[in-house]
């Protein structure tokens, strides 16, 4: 089964149109991805621009991968297939969620890897390969140290590696950041609201193992996608490394060199979004970050000089040039100008990207413009809500739709209830205001003719009046709820798995929570049953 994203509530305009009505945002993207008869021509652009280029990408993997001695032979293979003039990639990232973060990213990591793989069979003058690019510089912490799961009572249970950090604090790249001994404090809290299965023990001391006190959240997070995908021959790849640094220096250069035109044409872009849609990114002075003492800061150009955000540190030009140079480890890009980076290094045919991503790329085609680089192909990534048949089978019996959940659990609340009762209390409620406020007019138009002082008194008397019927109506809510108790539980458990937050399943529950009920290879079920060709939401009965 399969949703129109239009009907799910909180997706932006942007987007909608983008997947269903391309022809209206035509000017901020260069390829349609639904025109594949265009395709062939695309690679070959791509691998034109990219055979100017000196380096060998394949190297620095290679070395990234020596930690790696048990990688598939299907890795390895696409490790050296990257070797060759009519390799492309089919790339796909995402932060470094503490045990993979929301169920979205290994959608993300199949679709590229379905899709990398679908191509193969179609397009045989050209050899594709998927590639996961971990955001290991990325530094907001709050957004990947937390997990969402369901508890023995179907609660949604938020469970964290230490506190929230406050905006202001120093706060370094992700994946640089070292597990302490609170990672067994992670773990003892996931124990206790993970139920008890058969499966449990197992993917508990795995995880364990791939996440312990000196480990960083890079290394871990490297390491768990290996285990779950590295027999699809997924290529995992870290920006952050300083040789991967080395080979970016040209990118970094010339930013800092141009940033004013670069600027200068993003404002101009996210302006005209702004106009019909939303710039889904805020516009920087610089699209450069810089690394120092654990912490990472925007790059601000005041005159002539290049200060540091929130830091006592600045620079001229000439001495930024040279900390490129001599240090180009020290910067990273920021979120506009990280594709550019992505497909300097790789031959990047499709980026697989969320309805986010989607919508920041709407505004950095200048960027490909200025670095001369052919832009990537930008690719829906599949989206899905996964449903247990005992969840199926309820909303059977109470005529349940998808959609239904999408409301909210008020509008199930009201659906249910209201159909297991011939009073619905809104309905009694609704009529019996009507018919007072009816009595009220009646009364104020013939006191009038009395005294008018009495008449518009009856203002204040209609008031005090709707005031003890809703007071009566939320007493008639109550009971009527507690009627129906065992119903409103099996309500708030449908809507916590499937519309968790408010928010869709994908975005809120960790990928462990379903693992844990239905074995270690679940993620097989899910490449298998995922769909990365319909663009539209997918309803997977598990």
């Amino acid at each position: 089964m399969f949703i129109n994203f239009g009907d799910i509530p909180k997706n932006h305009n942007l987007f909608l149109d983008y997947l269903y009505e391309f022809e209206n945002v035509a000017e901020f993207y260069k390829h349609n991805f639904r025109d594949k008869d265009k395709y062939p021509e695309i690679f070959k652009s791509i691998l034109d621009k990219k055979s100017l280029t000196d380096f060998k990408i394949s190297d620095i993997i290679n070395k990234q991968y020596e930690s790696f001695l048990s990688a598939s032979e299907k890795t390895k293979k696409n490790i050296k297939l990257l070797e060759s003039p009519k390799t492309l990639a089919v790339v796909t990232g995402q932060q470094l969620g503490i045990l993979s973060g929301p169920l979205y990213t290994i959608y993300k990591i199949i679709t590229a890897i379905k899709l990398a793989s679908q191509l193969n069979e179609r397009y045989s003058d050209f050899n594709f390969v998927p590639v996961f690019w971990m955001e290991s510089d990325d530094h907001d912490f709050n957004e990947v140290h937390q997990i969402n799961v369901l508890n023995n009572e179907n609660a949604l249970v938020n469970i964290k590696y230490k506190e929230d950090v406050s905006d202001d604090a120093i706060r370094a790249s992700v994946g640089n950041i070292t597990f302490d001994d609170s990672i067994n404090d992670f773990f003892h809290k996931l124990e206790e609201n993970l139920r008890q299965t058969e499966f449990r023990e197992r993917i508990i001391s795995k995880l364990k193992e791939i996440y312990q006190q000196g480990k960083t959240f890079k290394q871990s997070f490297r390491e768990l996608i290996f285990w779950l995908f590295d027999n699809y021959g997924l290529i995992i790849f870290d920006p952050s490394a300083d040789e991967v640094k080395q080979l970016l220096k040209p990118i970094f250069l010339s930013e800092i060199n141009n940033f004013r035109v670069h600027t200068q044409k993003l404002v101009s872009v996210s302006a005209t979004l702004e106009e019909v849609y939303h710039a889904q990114v805020k516009v920087k002075p610089v699209n450069l970050f810089y690394h120092i003492e654990n912490g990472r800061y925007s790059i601000e150009p005041i005159e002539e000089i290049f200060k540091l955000r929130r830091k006592r540190k600045q620079f001229t030009k000439e001495e930024m040039i040279l900390e490129i140079n001599d240090h180009p480890e020290r910067f990273s890009p920021n979120v506009l100008l990280r594709p550019i980076t992505q497909d300097y290094l790789f031959p990047t045919a499709f980026y697989v990207a969320g309805p986010s991503e989607i919508s920041y790329f709407a505004q950095i085609h200048p960027l490909y413009e200025f670095f001369d680089i052919e832009p990537p192909v930008i690719y829906p990534r599949a989206s899905a809500t996964l449903v247990e048949k005992s969840v199926l089978s309820f909303m059977e019996k109470y005529d349940l739709t998808i959609r239904d959940v999408f409301l909210g659990i008020d509008h199930l609340k009201e659906k249910i209830l209201s159909s297991l009762t011939e009073n619905n209390i809104d309905s009694i409620f609704e009529e019996a205001s009507q018919n007072l406020n009816l009595i009220f007019d009646g009364l104020k138009e013939k006191l009038f003719a009395v005294d008018k002082t009495i008449s518009d008194s009856t203002n204040r008397y209609r008031e005090k009046v709707l005031f003890s019927i809703n007071e009566l109506k939320s007493k008639a809510e109550r009971a009527h709820e507690s009627k129906f108790e065992t119903i409103i539980r099996q309500i708030s458990k449908l809507s916590n798995l499937l519309f968790p937050n408010e928010n869709l399943q994908e975005r809120e529950l960790n990928y462990f929570y379903f693992a844990n009920k239905f074995g270690e290879d679940f993620y097989k079920k899910i490449y298998e049953e995922l769909s990365i060709a319909d663009f539209e939401h997918q309803i997977i009965e598990i």
